[in-house]
Formats: structure tokens, sequence, C-alpha cells
């Protein structure tokens, strides 16, 4: 049977097939005409789902991008066969009258999959005419995209498909991530997914700046108006929480680990650069906290202006040179800074130095931190100021091990995945190139520091940012400015455009980059009690303090060792 000889792959008998290749071009992709007495329809397609193409020495994996309908008489169109006579309608469907899908072929594989370990790659021919199209099967996904293990994420399933579709961790953190979509669409759902990803594959530790209290122990899912579990629930003591507002924790009925605090002292004037949008600063009034910061130092300028009042104000414009109304429009609006309770004013208090230790403290030991917001989620100057300072902060640290293990030989540091939200706030091409998120973007993980963004709007994000995101998973998104955001740089973009405006409004989202062999659109996990037991049942048994997950052949040793 040709069933057994491929191993499990589509069938190729013509009762199966979807129809035949009939034209097309490397870069626009091939058309397939729907075969009619076939087993699928024109309706039963969907852009996005998967086909394979069995050419004369190559089985070419594809996606279907769009599906069209044909005729081969124009008179067909202007007059059809009557409703009322189906016989006629049935002699001219499939002839005269017929159904086409646009599918881009973009990995290349042996006809016959005998080969356990083959490894698709990139396709860069096309089949050859009247090649025969066929649904992919669970074995084509499992080969192109892996099988679920510590390497191997499941995130979803193809659409129509019960296939588990798989991410290569290794790959997802080599590289910055984008997570995008539109208000509404699963955004911070799917990020859940990926960092339970992160966590169980355990390629990277992860510091997320959480702006509304929904990775940490719990969040909600406003749709089904129920408590969802955060990943301080599902991975216990492998999960730290910070957070800025333990009076809102209290509220909540919830312990966490540390509490933030940071000194004024160690607020620089590129973070008020960064607050200019917040604050509704001038470019005048954001710059002239670089002109205190020379008058006072480095770490006395801002306890010391905004110690000031009336007078002395107009006084110190003039001393320094800048115009007396921007400098106390800066004053008045930093002073909003004096209603944080985690900024301490006192001099010479090392609380920043204390919080960022314990960070890294926890990140070497492979633990992932969640820094919780609490009440102050809702403040974006906030958010801005404290992910904006820990993170330049914990950069530093690791340019300075990173460097010190390449000088002499040593360990690198750990790799971090830093996730921001609101990330067009931090990467705006106003700010991008200063910021210390825009510098992690381009260093491409050269310091074992790479980002996760997740935003709304991708199109206020800077370009070059984009194009440094190794893995990007898109959510719906209806504004074009953002859809082309998105699939800047990327090939087929044509193509995708159309499949990406098609997805559901919810747990649909398309996936491409590093992480994947090819763009695919996926349905994703149910985060719900099924994911808790599976995600439970997957942790591994001990970690040790490196963060090295044991294997079972530590754990075998580990039992030898205790018992003798």
């Amino acid at each position: 049977m040709i069933d057994d000889e491929l191993n499990g792959a589509s069938p190729l008998s013509e009762e199966h097939a979807l129809g035949l290749v009939v034209g097309g071009s490397l870069s626009q992709g091939v058309e397939i005409r729907l075969d009619p007495d076939g087993k699928s329809t024109v309706e039963d397609l969907k852009a996005g789902s998967f086909v394979t193409i069995h050419g004369n020495k190559n089985r070419f994996f594809g996606v279907v991008t769009d599906l069209t309908l044909e005729n081969s008489d124009p008179r067909v169109k202007h007059n059809p066969p009557p409703l009322d006579d189906k016989f006629i309608a049935e002699m001219v469907s499939g002839t005269v009258a017929y159904g086409t899908a646009e599918v881009i072929p973009h990995l290349t594989m042996p006809l016959v999959l005998g080969d356990p370990d083959v490894v698709p790659v990139s396709t860069k021919t096309i089949p050859p005419h009247f090649s025969p199209a066929y649904p992919a099967s669970d074995s084509d996904v499992e080969t192109v995209f892996g099988r679920e293990d510590e390497q191997h994420f499941w995130i979803g399933n193809p659409l129509d498909m019960q296939s588990k579709l798989c991410l290569n961790l290794e790959e997802l953190v080599k590289r910055s991530i984008g997570v995008f979509g539109k208000s509404g669409t699963g955004k911070t759902f799917l990020t859940r997914l990926l960092l339970v990803g992160i966590l169980q594959g355990n390629q990277a530790s992860s510091l997320i700046f959480d702006m509304h209290s929904e990775y940490g122990w719990g969040g909600q899912d406003t749709d089904r108006n129920t408590s969802v579990k955060g990943l301080k629930q599902l991975f216990g003591s492998r999960v730290t929480t910070f957070t800025l507002d333990p009076a809102q924790a209290r509220r909540r009925g919830i312990s966490t680990d540390e509490v933030v605090n940071i000194n004024y002292s160690e607020i620089e004037p590129e973070d008020i650069e960064l607050l200019r949008e917040t604050l509704n600063l001038s470019e005048v009034a954001g710059s002239s906290a670089y002109n205190l910061q020379h008058k006072f130092g480095q770490k006395d300028w801002l306890h010391r202006f905004l110690a000031l009042r009336g007078t002395d104000i107009n006084e110190l414009a003039v001393e320094i040179g800048v115009h007396p109304q921007a400098l106390s429009t800066l004053h008045n609006r930093l002073r909003r800074l004096e209603r944080y309770n985690f900024l301490d004013s006192s001099p010479n208090s090392r609380a920043s130095e204390d919080t960022t230790d314990k960070i890294i403290h926890h990140l070497e030991r492979g633990n992932h931190v969640v820094l919780e917001f609490g009440d102050y989620g809702n403040d974006l100057t906030a958010y801005i100021l404290v992910s904006n300072l820990l993170s330049r902060r914990i950069h530093e640290r690791y340019v300075s091990q990173t460097d010190s293990a390449e000088g002499n030989g040593g360990k690198k540091p750990r790799p971090l995945v830093i996730v921001i939200e609101e990330a067009h706030k931090f990467l705006h091409p106003g700010v991008a190139s200063q910021t210390i998120f825009g510098i992690i973007a381009r260093e491409l993980r050269k310091y074992s520091v790479t980002l996760m963004v997740i935003d709304q709007r991708p199109s206020a994000i800077d370009q070059e940012v984009m194009s440094q995101l190794g893995t990007r998973l898109t959510c719906l998104l209806d504004n074009d400015r953002d859809v082309e955001a998105v699939l800047s740089g990327t090939s087929g973009s044509r193509q995708l455009r159309g499949v990406l405006s098609r997805l559901e409004p919810k747990q649909q989202a398309l996936m491409f980059g590093h992480a994947l062999p090819m763009p695919v659109v996926v349905h994703t996990r149910g985060y719900d009690e099924k994911f808790y037991a599976e995600v439970t049942q997957r942790q591994p048994s001990k970690v040790d303090d490196q963060g090295r997950i044991e294997t079972a052949q530590d754990r075998l040793e580990r039992e030898i060792n205790e018992l003798f």
C-alpha cells in the first residue's frame, strides 16, 4: 500500500486528493485546481490550512493563502444555470466552473518519509504541473514542527487539525520576541503560554514587568468572568514575585516574596526623557534634567531639585542657562513622583541596588521573576520609570559579567528574557535608540539578554527594533499600518496579510520567525484546568542552583549516591 510506504503521510489515492497544480511561481505560490470529485471542496478549505504537494522527487509542505472561484467560459458568470436544476449545476460545477486554492510552498521534504530524523529545508523550487495536493497529515506536521519535548513546546493546533504544533524553545529565546494584537484578542493568554513554555524548557529565565498583576499569582478571564492561575501557582518556588504595592497584594490576599524600593539617586536624566510623553513635558523641559545633573551631581540632582521652592527655581534656571518656565514645568511634573510610596528620597540609600541584587540573585538561580505593579499599573509613568530603571541596572550587570567571562574564560550569565507591556512607549522612533530596551533589541543576545514585547500598536514601534524581533506572534489586527509593521521584512508578506486579516478574534494567532520553520496560523491551547494539569505533569522533578533541570540519568545517579 502507498500509505504504508509513506509512513503515515497523506494518502495518494485520488479520492482523497484536493486537486492538481495547474500554475504558479516560486515568488507568488502555486495554484491548485480543486477536484470536484475529491473529499474536500472549496468550502472545506480555509486560509491558513496546511497542504502537502507531491512532486516527482519531493514533497512540498505549504499553507493555503487564498481561495478563488474560476470559470473556463465567461457565459457561466453572466448566465448561471437555474437554481432548481441541480443536474445542470452539477454538470457545470468542476468543469466549466471550478475552485482554486493559492498555496505557498515553504518547505521541501523527501517524497517518501522513511527517516525519522529528516529535516525539512526551505523551498527553492516548485512542484511541476499536475502534481497532486493533499491535506497535511499529523505525521507531516510533526516532521515539520517537531514533537513535544523539553526543547519543543506545544503552543496549539493547526487549523482543523488535532496535531500538536510546537515552538522550538531554544530558537525562541535566542532573539527578541514580539506578541501583537488589538485589544481583547488574547495577547495576555498567548503571553502566558509562551512564559510557561520558557519555564518548562528552562532555556532562559524571565523577568516580567507585570503591569496589571496578571502573570504572578493569578489573573482574570474577563470574557468568562473567572480567575486563572498565574505562574506562581503553577510553578511554585521556581517563580519569585516582587511587588511595588504590598498594600494591594494584601487586599488581594496574596503573599509576595519581595518588595521593591527605589531611591531618587538612581533616577537619571535618561529616565526623565523617556517620561516626556506621560508627564507632558516639552523637549526643552525634558532635556534640562541633564543641566540639573551637571549642577547638583549624578546622585543628588533629583533630591535637591525637588526640595526647591518658589523663586529658588527661577534663580537656578538663570544659573544653569535654562528657560525659567521650562524648569518650573519640570519641577511641577516631577513632584508627582513624591506620591509613589516605592520611591525613597533618603540620601545615600541603597534601596535600588538591593532590589537589583535580589532580582539578579533569583535569576541566576534559574528562577523566573514577576514584578507586579499593583495599583501603580494604572499609572504609565510609574510603569515606564521602574521598568526602564531596573532593566538598565540589570543589563549593566549582565554586560559586566559577560565581559568578565570572556576575559577570564569564566561562565556567562544565564540567558534572560525581559517582558514589557505597552512596548511602544519604550520603543517608539523618538526614543528607541536611547532607551535600554532599544539597546537590548539591537544587541541580539550579545550579553545574554533579549526582550518579549507585548503591544497592540506595533506600527508605533521603531522599525529597526521590529526588524530585530526573531519570532513574532500576532493575534487579530485590523489597522493597515499595524499589519504592515508586523509583516515588514517577512517573505510572502502579501499573502500573509490576507491570512492575518481573516484570523478569528479569539484564540488564533499567526506565528512566524526563528522558533518556527515557516509561518503558521495556530489555534492556541486553552488556558484552563486541563492545561494546568498538563503543565504540572511535565514539570521537572528537580532544578539545581544553576537552574539546570535534572534529567532521568541525573536522577538515577543521585538516587544511587543517596543509597550508598
